[in-house]
């Protein structure tokens, strides 16, 4: 049986959940909910599994914290001996819009400390889905607002997104990173229209 590891990064513990650097973990339990599956306390991470078609697919929340991230991923591709090119990371990205997303056959890190870690321990051969957090924030403020929480505004605005990311995982596993990178980049910008604001008015 053809085996898929599917990694959200984020970090472990109530203070992170629905942060931005969590978005990962937020694709996973959209997916996971949609599934009907549940995470188990496993070794360096919580994990999920279930079949697609005849696929395996592996759920992964590393429980390593961000930075550490690459001894989940690393760990969990040689215990079910799967084929780094059916790995798919799912990070947040400030460089995008909210809402946003673009999925990558390979690439750097792009200054992200989860897929730094993966990349220093792996390599760059490997899928990848960031998820736009948008960078609303003042110059020097990244870590804050990577670690601030979404506002309900900004949580129902990204919903279709993550909605959207739970076909993107499947079509990943059935089709493969080409033709998904095909099928949905095109419908991953420009998601959220800009709200008008007095200013604009």
């Amino acid at each position: 049986m053809d085996k898929f590891l599917i990694v959200g990064l984020g970090n472990v513990g109530e203070e992170y959940d629905l942060t931005r650097h969590n978005t990962g973990f937020m694709v996973l339990d959209a997916f996971a909910k949609a599934s009907n599956i549940h995470f188990d306390d496993r070794r360096y991470g919580f994990v999920a599994e279930t079949t697609v078609r005849g696929r395996k697919v592996f759920l992964l929340k590393p429980s390593t914290y961000m930075n550490l991230s690459g001894n989940a991923v690393r760990y969990w591709l040689n215990k079910e001996n799967i084929d780094q090119q059916r790995l798919l990371v799912i990070s947040d990205d400030v460089a995008l819009p909210l809402g946003d997303f673009r999925l990558k056959a390979s690439g750097s890190n792009g200054g992200h400390n989860g897929l730094g870690h993966i990349q220093q321990l792996i390599g760059q051969q490997y899928a990848r889905l960031r998820m736009g957090v948008g960078n609303d924030f003042p110059r020097g403020g990244q870590i804050d607002w990577v670690l601030g929480r979404y506002s309900d505004e900004e949580l129902r605005l990204l919903q279709p997104s993550l909605d959207l990311c739970v076909d993107i995982i499947r079509s990943f596993v059935l089709s493969g990173i080409d033709v998904t990178m095909n099928q949905y980049n095109k419908l991953g910008k420009g998601r959220i229209k800009k709200q008008p604001t007095h200013d604009d008015e």
